[in-house]
């Protein structure tokens, strides 16, 4: 036996081998370590229907009571859970312990009364706003399933969410509020009903001062039915194995893909990763720039700060423009924060506004212990950008912590273990995988590759508590997508190596998800919508390198006939409209380029992974050699270059 003694600061050395040693031992030490249970869990994981795997089989909790209902009980309900800051509302608010735990159970209560029970779905399509919280937590407290929808999300897609989950309630706001505009949810929602063959029973609005909107018949206003509310109500026990949320993930079919994670594996994962990834600790303050509508949200906003006792900042704004691109460093400025997590993305435009980062040297950042950057692959110059920018600022060396995972992982597979050993960082590398993952990158043949070598990054199951159980409705999905390309492996989709000292290097997709600004988004569905076009016969969407953004999404469309003598930009107009209509503003679809044909393989493939390569001014892009006709690729070189 290979054992960590709880008093001891374990190496990363430390924590591998005790998992090598007894994984059952190590995670089942973890589990009631940092969870409390109703019931303990006697087993860590069951393997009896491999490849899926559940964790904690025999455990029972309640994540909600976890999250705060502890904290309060242990004499710590004073402390800050959440401070809400909002500069495009000029709200600061903070919120104890104690008042989330008042709110919560109140909601939790109101939902309750109207009739969600243990096992209904309720999405939940909401801002960065204290009450997207509350409602995740209220609906974690009864047992109920939540399905976050990132607000602004075009109707259609979240009719797609409906329809596959069936809610028995949607929680909305009357608006979402933006640097320049106010972007009214409700009608989006009524729309979105009206799509959808699943129709929810009733709609909770929390309205918004900024913009109050039309309550109809099924509606039901936040504020009246928690006035109503005065008792709140305990937290329901549930199984480790059951489900807590369903997050969406682009599908390469076309299908979003609800990505499902459990309740048991979840909060250990969680509570496990603050303090050993993070070096984060009760009473510290955690501030992510994300949304809760993404998995980033999910886990390092809600979940797991809360379960670790930490404060955690809630930000409704933008990197640049509200006001200034200072906004990230006077937040940690003014509530202390310990670490701040945000996207490669973010850095990016703030360097582009403030490039000598005067604004950042305006502020104390002394509570700054690290930064990390995480949700698309972190470039080298924004590494050294970010880096250089904060030891200028701070006078201090502050790690800037890349890190890789997925929604499907809810937490890092590789990272720099700030509470463990922290590693000599190369450009490029998120450094080692996160204990509980086992790494390995594989041919197509599932031949180990040599290390430095480029292939298929796979992980060996069982996958670490805390990743997706299976997608939403279909074990088949999960295991075609995931478990079926490697027996006894996890297939991650994204390609690069291993080098000699064990260091993660992450290169690309290997599928049609591209990454903008952090957020997956299928090509598949995007060219859906514009083959949806009449004038169009054939299309097909890259994903091209974007200074900003990571990616963009670039489209290629071939006319029919009957549309040689309409007017090209107008249906370029066209087109950027409709994705925008479709998918939202998320897809950031802007370039579309008319051509006279596609290249393809003989079997008829569109050679995408070629075009892109081109577009992206690759040296010697990768042209199969069973190309249909060379001359198709040879006259779209020019177009694809011109960028």
């Amino acid at each position: 036996m290979n054992t960590i003694a709880q008093d001891q600061s374990p190496s990363y050395d430390d924590v591998i081998a005790a998992i090598d040693a007894d994984p059952e031992e190590f995670w089942l030490n973890q589990a009631t370590r940092h969870i409390d249970w109703v019931t303990e869990p006697t087993r860590a994981v069951d393997d009896a229907n491999a490849p899926i795997y559940r964790w904690f089989p025999d455990g029972e909790l309640n994540m909600c009571f976890n999250a705060v209902d502890r904290h309060v009980a242990a004499g710590r309900g004073d402390q800050a859970a959440i401070i809400y800051d909002s500069p495009v509302t000029d709200t600061i608010r903070t919120i104890t312990y104690s008042e989330l735990l008042g709110e919560v159970s109140r909601f939790a209560r109101a939902l309750s009364d109207k009739g969600v029970v243990k096992g209904d779905r309720v999405i939940i399509y909401m801002p960065m706003v204290p009450e997207a919280a509350v409602a995740m937590l209220a609906c974690a407290r009864i047992g109920a399933i939540h399905s976050v929808v990132f607000g602004g999300f075009a109707p259609n897609e979240l009719a797609v969410r409906i329809d596959d989950t069936s809610p028995k309630a949607i929680i909305s706001t009357s608006c979402g509020v933006e640097k320049s505009r106010i972007l009214e949810y409700k009608p989006m929602v009524d729309e979105a009903i009206d799509i959808a063959a699943n129709k929810p029973e009733f709609t909770v609005i929390v309205q918004r001062d900024e913009h109050r909107c039309e309550m109809s018949e099924n509606d039901v206003d936040y504020a009246e039915l928690l006035a109503n509310t005065p008792e709140g109500i305990d937290p329901v026990t549930v199984k480790a194995t059951d489900e807590l949320y369903v997050l969406y993930t682009s599908g390469t079919t076309g299908k979003p893909k609800g990505i499902v994670r459990d309740s048991g594996g979840y909060a250990v994962a969680s509570a496990f990763s603050m303090p050993t990834i993070f070096g984060l600790n009760p009473g510290d303050t955690m501030f992510t720039a994300s949304d809760v509508g993404w998995v980033v949200g999910h886990t390092y906003i809600v979940y797991a700060p809360l379960l670790a006792g930490v404060t955690s900042v809630l930000f409704e704004g933008k990197p640049i423009g509200t006001p200034d691109a200072g906004t990230f460093f006077r937040i940690i400025e003014d509530h202390g924060v310990n670490v701040h997590f945000t996207a490669p993305t973010a850095m990016r435009v703030v360097r582009k506004e403030d490039p000598n980062g005067e604004l950042i040297k305006k502020y104390d950042l002394s509570s700054l212990r690290a930064s990390f950057l995480a949700g698309e692959r972190l470039d080298p110059d924004t590494y050294e950008w970010t880096t250089n920018i904060l030891a200028e600022a701070t006078g201090r060396d502050i790690p800037v912590v890349d890190n890789w995972w997925q929604t499907e992982t809810g937490w890092p597979i590789a990272a720099n273990p700030l509470g463990l050993t922290q590693f000599p960082l190369k450009a490029g590398s998120p450094t080692k995988p996160v204990p509980g993952f086992h790494v390995e990158v594989l041919d197509p043949s599932g031949k180990p590759m040599p290390a430095g070598e480029e292939g298929l990054i796979v992980m060996k199951l069982p996958l670490p508590p805390g990743t997706m159980t299976t997608v939403w409705g279909d074990d088949s999905r999960f295991v075609s997508s995931y478990l079926s390309a490697f027996d006894g492996y996890y297939l991650t989709g994204d390609s690069g190596y291993l080098d000699e000292d064990g260091y993660v290097f992450v290169m690309g997709r290997t599928d049609d998800v591209i990454n903008v600004a952090g957020h997956r988004l299928s090509t598949g569905v995007i060219e859906a919508v514009i083959a949806s076009h009449p004038a169009v016969t054939e299309t097909a969407v890259i994903g091209v390198h974007d200074d900003t953004k990571g990616q963009s999404p670039r489209a290629l469309v071939v006319l029919g006939d009957s549309a040689e003598v309409a007017d090209p930009d107008t249906i370029i107009a066209e087109l950027v409209a409709l994705v925008r209509k479709e998918i939202g503003p998320v897809a950031a679809f802007k370039q579309v380029d008319i051509v006279s044909a596609l290249p393809k393989t003989r079997s008829g493939k569109i050679l995408r992974k070629t075009m892109r390569e081109i577009a992206d001014g690759v040296d010697s892009p990768a042209v199969p050699s069973t190309i249909e006709d060379p001359a198709v690729l040879e006259a779209l070189e020019s177009v694809l270059q011109q960028g």
